[in-house]
């Protein structure tokens, strides 16, 4: 897939200046098509239709860390969402979630990017500098039952405020949750009270919600442990239960282990976990190791009307996203498995970000990171601190939740449905290859 920026944006506007640099920095096949620029005032249809393209561009950029890390680009994309929304600099307060449904109210400025309003919520909490790089901002759907649907991290280059006003709906939130995956690096934020804290009320509310599975007899130890105000004995305890530290998305369907199979797909400790249910068997869940991930892509189609003909009205069906990815089935054998979610590329970034903390790791480093300090300045913001709410204690387990089985120990028995070119838009350079795969290796092998 190649992309380009419009001559129409390169010559119009700020906006339009930064594109033109960016041309000749990155050339003009490597950006995404940008959303051109009216030169008239737009109408609210068309603001929000501008938005739908910004929004679609952001996350197509977004995988790509060389221009994720370009200050000219961040700066452009900031610019852009600003004129798009026609949003003036102001200083606003801006209400970020805590795990645990805490709400915390922060003052920050429209422009102001994620970084900065994460700084403003680490010094509302308390949380020193050394540890704000240990958690990150995510933009989630709250639905109906109070669980929150993950849309997507947000990135250096987006303005938290605008991207969640501009959705223009009250069940979208902004929520701070830990950013790593290896629980190791627990120890460094439990040495910190607040740290301790933000990690305790996390993992009550991932238990709440099932996303950690517990057993009657480890849901009775944990309980105990909150009674006695064990907080870090109790994140010992969860460090050792299945899915600890995962992030859960919500039900879609995949080709493993057969064609349109249902399932819930969780990310965490390097790998990819789908549970499934095949008919008249028990819950199952298949683990895919990153390790074993020789590349990924994501790909998007949008399907054809009723009666196979394409047409101009095409656009306005709805975007079909996959994730594919190649698997080391056994020693010899690739596979390609593909994953249809609305949510393939929150899918990505994990799996990348779970890659680039095992290259970290790998080369001796450390995740352990001082955010940089704004040129000009500091946020303005309230002296006021907020202590972060301790929950209560666990509820009875759910009887409802079944208990689950291994799918394949590894995954060699498992017949997958090949797929040749998943998606229909895919080229070469949409492909993710795997550092982690050519470099650490798995020990299952």
């Amino acid at each position: 897939m190649h992309f380009s920026i419009p001559e129409t944006e390169s010559r119009s506007g700020d906006s339009g200046g930064s594109a033109y640099v960016l041309r000749k920095e990155y050339g003009a096949n490597v950006l995404p098509a940008f959303p051109p620029k009216k030169l008239f005032s737009l109408t609210p249809a068309e603001v929000e239709q501008r938005r739908e393209q910004l929004e679609k561009y952001m996350q197509a950029v977004r995988q790509d860390p060389l221009l994720g890390s370009s200050e000219t680009f961040n700066s452009f994309l900031r610019r852009a969402q600003q004129e798009t929304q026609q949003v003036p600099t102001e200083e606003v307060s801006l209400e970020v979630l805590l795990s645990n449904g805490q709400k915390v109210l922060v003052n920050v400025l429209t422009s102001d990017q994620t970084e900065d309003v994460l700084e403003a919520v680490a010094a509302k909490l308390d949380l020193p500098d050394d540890l704000i790089g240990y958690f990150s901002l995510f933009l989630v759907r709250e639905k109906e039952d109070g669980a929150f649907s993950f849309v997507r991290k947000l990135q250096e280059f987006e303005l938290p405020y605008v991207s969640v006003t501009s959705l223009r709906s009250q069940e979208y939130k902004i929520v701070l949750r830990k950013s790593y995956w290896d629980s190791a690096y627990d120890d460094d934020v439990m040495e910190n009270r607040v740290g301790l804290n933000l990690l305790y009320a996390q993992t009550v509310a991932d238990i709440e919600r099932g996303w950690i599975l517990v057993t009657k007899e480890q849901h009775r130890q944990l309980k105990s442990l909150q009674e006695k105000v064990s907080k870090k004995e109790f994140l010992r305890l969860a460090q050792t239960l299945r899915h600890y530290g995962y992030l859960r998305f919500d039900a879609c369907v995949a080709d493993f282990p057969e064609k349109d199979c249902p399932v819930v797909v969780s990310a965490g400790n390097s790998e990819l976990s789908l549970q499934l249910r095949l008919p008249g068997q028990q819950l199952r869940e298949g683990s895919f190791r990153v390790t074993r991930m020789r590349c990924w892509r994501v790909t998007s189609s949008v399907p054809l009307p009723s009666g196979g003909a394409s047409s101009p009205g095409r656009a306005r069906g709805e975007v079909r996203l996959e994730l594919a990815f190649e698997y080391l089935m056994s020693k010899d054998r690739l596979q390609w498995v593909t994953i249809s979610s609305p949510q393939a590329i929150m899918m990505s970034i994990c799996l990348q970000s779970m890659v680039d903390e095992l290259m970290v790791k790998k080369s001796g480093g450390s995740i352990r990171k001082m955010l940089r300090r704004r040129v000009g300045g500091s946020l303005r913001r309230s002296a006021s601190q907020q202590a972060v709410k301790s929950p209560p204690l666990l509820e009875s387990p759910d009887t409802s939740r079944e208990s689950m089985v291994k799918l394949s120990s590894k995954l060699s028995a498992v017949s997958l449905r090949g797929i040749g070119t998943p998606g229909t838009d895919a080229s070469a350079s949409d492909v993710h290859g795997n550092f982690a795969f050519e470099g650490i290796g798995d020990e299952d092998l």
